[in-house]
């Protein structure tokens, strides 16, 4: 019985030893097995991508895997190809890893083992089939062993930020922009009325008696049509009188007729046989004939005269039925443009507002989004000097050189800027969070990583708003799917990651 116990006794003294071992394994670089490395992450903004990367923190000997997401500032998209080459650089020496594809959407993985401690650079050379792109993360620290890297990095623990992760980002409408400065003006605040501009709408007239026939049998008001596109015939065949083939055939005799007579006069003119003054009535006599031929055989065909589209538009009204008679000078069809509009807004004429001190006019389209005449070369063309009695408001006319598609007549939400500018704090007004008149954004931390911040806000100009406080310049704020992120928070739980670490 006393040696069956000190068997077990050694093999317990054996396991026990091995299980000693076991629990101080170490790795090469000095660490012990099994204890989990730091991580690390960047968010980093250019003018055309926005990179955040995560990685475990650089220890010499160790292999290194990146998750880099890059995102394409524009409709804040994933980089679906293309390849990233990250190179990590000490001095003027280095080593270099390369991605040649996402391994998902938006993600390149690419691995990176460390040679040398020490601070070093990590640059991010992205190139996709639409551009390319670098970016630099500086004083990018790799350490000697994991116990270094472990007392110099520390446990950053939570920060109480709301997280959205990249992947949930990629899946719906996203924007951010960065909070800028910019020129802060007081505002007018008034509507307008859409009108025509000056050569936007064309009205096409019959050239020649006849009866009308449309080319098309959906040509209504609104219809598109394209420049050169035929629209009706005016046709005067079977007329006794006004025959445009018996007319066309007439001045084209009398044409044929006084060029013969030119070109013989030409001739004894400049042999110095006639006078000048001969010459010169002949010559007269041709050019009215050729003038007079052109003009009923221009647009012609068939023996028909042709109405076509004078440029790209729609059908604004038809003053005529399909086959009814119609003389020349009448009026069948206008064609307008939406490519250039005049507002007319009408302000109290206590404002003062001037040519001079007016700086712009900011006005909402269909869908409600603000834009600026100055972003399409308009500009402003009057501003009235009297009032009546009936109407005491002077009225302001603004060229805008944008497609609008509201019909002539509807009105839009308007904002006058004038006097002179003050450098203020801007955001889009679409990043702003409304409660109970009480304003916050969204502003992204890091890639994954947002807050919600209240702000005060002070003048709104078109499409930004200035921020008294709250925000500073280089902020990045959400100012598309602040709502979602705003839902994300009051989810009460962490998404987790739809990607690899």
């Amino acid at each position: 019985m006393k040696k069956y116990v000190i068997i077990v006794l050694a093999f317990m003294a054996i396991a026990c030893k091995q299980n000693n071992e076991d629990n101080h394994a170490h790795n090469p670089d000095g660490s012990h097995v099994g204890e989990e490395i730091p991580r690390l992450d960047y968010t980093i903004w250019t003018d055309k991508t926005e990179l955040f990367v995560e990685f475990p923190v650089l220890i010499v000997g160790q292999p290194s895997k990146f998750a880099a997401h890059f995102t394409v500032m524009d409709k804040h998209q994933p980089v679906r190809e293309g390849s990233v080459t990250v190179s990590l650089i000490k001095g003027d020496k280095g080593i270099r890893a390369t991605a040649e594809s996402p391994s998902s959407p938006g993600i390149f993985s690419p691995i990176i083992q460390p040679k040398e401690a020490g601070v070093h650079q990590l640059v991010f050379d992205l190139s996709t089939p639409q551009y390319k792109d670098k970016i630099v993360i500086k004083d990018i620290m790799v350490y000697s062993n994991l116990d270094e890297a472990n007392k110099a990095v520390g446990d950053a623990g939570e920060d109480g930020s709301i997280s959205f992760l990249k992947e949930q980002a990629w899946k719906i409408d996203f924007q951010t922009a960065p909070v800028v400065k910019g020129d802060i003006y007081n505002v007018i605040k008034t509507s307008g009325v859409w009108q025509p501009a000056q050569g936007s709408v064309k009205a096409l007239v019959a050239t020649a008696n006849g009866t009308v026939n449309f080319a098309t049998t959906n040509l209504t008001e609104g219809t598109e049509v394209k420049q050169g596109q035929l629209l009706m015939n005016v046709s005067s065949q079977g007329l006794a009188n006004n025959n445009l083939s018996a007319d066309i055939a007439s001045a084209k005799a009398k044409f044929d007729q006084a060029q013969s007579e030119y070109n013989r006069k030409k001739e004894l003119y400049e042999s110095k046989i006639i006078p000048k003054s001969e010459f010169e009535k002949v010559e007269s006599n041709y050019t009215i004939a050729k003038s007079q031929y052109q003009s009923l055989a221009s647009g012609v065909s068939g023996g028909s005269k042709q109405i076509r589209a004078p440029f790209n538009g729609f059908i604004r009204s038809v003053n005529i039925g399909n086959g009814d008679y119609a003389e020349q000078g009448t009026v069948l069809i206008s064609v307008a443009t939406e490519q250039s509009k005049v507002l007319k807004s009408q302000i109290a004429p206590t404002y003062g507002l001037t040519m001079q001190n007016i700086k712009n006019v900011w006005y909402q389209t269909e869908m409600g989004n603000w834009k600026s005449i100055l972003d399409t070369e308009g500009e402003i063309l009057s501003i009235s000097k009297d009032v009546e009695r009936e109407s005491p408001l002077i009225t302001v006319y603004a060229k805008v050189n944008d497609a609008i598609t509201l019909p002539d007549g509807s009105l839009t939400q308007v904002q006058i800027a004038m006097g002179n500018g003050e450098q203020g704090t801007l955001v889009p007004e679409s990043a702003l969070l409304e409660d109970y008149g009480n304003y916050s954004v969204m502003v992204q931390l890091s890639g994954e990583s947002f807050e919600r911040r209240p702000i005060s806000i002070g003048q709104r100009n078109g499409k930004n708003v200035e921020v008294l406080k709250g925000l500073q310049v280089g902020d990045v704020v959400v100012t598309t799917g602040a709502y979602q992120v705003k839902m994300a928070s009051m989810s009460g739980s962490t998404p987790a990651h739809g990607h690899e670490h």
